[in-house]
């Protein structure tokens, strides 16, 4: 029987105008779904115009300027609606959901739904029940006293994952799909005889310590800011509308 990192799987990702998933909005995003190991990838993109500012921070990050997303992107209510429409289509299906970081990602289209659609990417995903594999959580548990970062760049190096045009959404979630494949191999003795299903459940839970442990550094550091434990998707909090 092929193991769930051989088999097939889908990854999203998404470019922002910032960092604050209750404010912040998508300017591009990205379907990657490879069928199984090896074999070509379908990627479906898109372009939107928030309809706010576009800092110069973030078109440094991702080089999509505020005249170009203004001159090609979409309104977001109807590419929002594919989105979460396309997400849910692999969900139903059984397909893995791989998401870097998913509370970022996830939590933002969430946001956007209910800005533009009066909806909710629950509403979406409540005939088949979210599957999500996160690099991030995956690696930090699994090889925990690494030191170094864990950006999606630190993690392609490695696991000798090439990322061709980082901070492109499609290059970006094709990365994090080969990421979360490399981690299968190199942790097959202890990821094997898990299903996907069930690694979804150990990861809200892995996630959930992570955080504490952050938290608790920070609170050592005399640093404020605070860890969402949440994982993969944030609840709303009322000022997110």
């Amino acid at each position: 029987m092929t193991c769930w990192y051989e088999g097939p799987l889908v990854a999203f990702d998404t470019e922002t105008t910032g960092v604050d998933v209750e404010t912040d909005r998508i300017v591009s995003a990205a379907v990657v779904v490879q069928d199984a190991a090896g074999l070509r990838a379908r990627v479906t993109r898109w372009l939107v115009n928030p309809g706010v500012p576009v800092p110069e921070a973030a078109t440094a990050v991702h080089g999509l300027t505020e005249d170009h997303l203004h001159r090609n992107g979409r309104w977001p209510a109807p590419v929002m609606e594919e989105v979460a429409r396309t997400l849910a289509e692999h969900v139903a299906a059984g397909r893995p959901l791989v998401v870097m970081n998913a509370p970022f990602d996830l939590t933002l289209l969430d946001r956007e739904l209910r800005r533009h659609r009066a909806s909710s990417l629950s509403h979406y995903l409540e005939s088949s029940p979210l599957c999500v594999l996160d690099p991030r959580v995956l690696d930090k548990h699994l090889d925990r006293y690494r030191k170094g970062r864990r950006t999606l760049t630190d993690l392609c190096e490695h696991y000798g994952v090439v990322l061709d045009g980082a901070h492109d959404a499609a290059a970006d979630a094709q990365a994090a799909l080969d990421v979360v494949r490399a981690i299968g191999r190199r942790f097959a003795a202890r990821l094997e005889r898990l299903s996907a299903a069930e690694l979804h459940t150990l990861q809200a839970v892995w996630h959930a310590a992570q955080a504490r442990g952050l938290q608790a550094w920070f609170a050592r550091s005399g640093t404020q800011e605070a860890v969402d434990p949440a994982w993969p998707l944030r609840p709303e909090l009322p000022a997110a509308a």
